[in-house]
């Protein structure tokens, strides 16, 4: 009687997959990395208020190698627009979320980066530097239009940005190493404002 795995393809690739995985990964990923929201102005069009702001430390040393070997990156970024009261909760005006993704070909050596909240072009880039500055800079973001606030009154704008998991092969998926990698988050970064 044969063994169960002899002669199975799958079993071989995922073998090599997985020792290829913890190879290339030390073992000793720790969860959370402290990624922070930086550089916030806010700023308005005739019609919008928008916003731009960074996010640092979002891409670790793992995770640019989970990249380049062919995990795809998903951001979402939170926003929502409060106005404070001191008697009450405070009243929620709007809120958002958008999303950025960035995959890399290895065969083009090329990384594609999708931000349709931005444009519907994807964007194409040959250096991880450039793609990684297209998904952490937000740049001119609209917020809420402008009729919703009334002017000389103060709000407050919370902004968070989140790194989606990913969705591994279904042999990779008993695999704890890629929760924890790709676990990041900020804290949400609170500003005050009067419109």
């Amino acid at each position: 009687m044969k063994p169960y795995f002899a002669g199975s393809s799958r079993f071989v690739i995922a073998v090599t997959v997985l020792i290829l995985v913890f190879a290339a990964f030390p073992a000793s990923v720790t969860g959370k990395e402290k990624a922070s929201i930086e550089n916030i102005i806010i700023a308005n069009t005739r019609d919008d208020l928008i916003a731009y702001f960074d996010v640092a430390d979002a891409f670790t040393e793992k995770m640019k190698q989970a990249v380049l070997n062919g995990i795809p990156a998903t951001f979402s970024f939170y926003t929502s627009i409060f106005k404070p009261r001191s008697a009450w909760f405070d009243k929620e005006i709007a809120e958002k979320e958008i999303t950025s993704t960035l995959k890399y070909n290895s065969l083009k050596e090329k990384f594609t980066i999708t931000r349709p909240w931005h444009t519907t072009q994807v964007c194409v880039t040959e250096t991880f530097d450039k793609a990684r500055k297209k998904m952490t800079e937000i740049d001119n973001l609209k917020i809420v239009s402008l009729d919703r606030l009334i002017k000389g009154e103060k709000y407050q704008l919370r902004i968070k940005a989140e790194l989606k998991r990913v969705t591994l092969p279904l042999y990779l998926h008993h695999v704890l190493f890629f929760v924890s990698l790709w676990d990041l988050e900020t804290d949400w970064h609170t500003i005050d404002f009067i419109y």
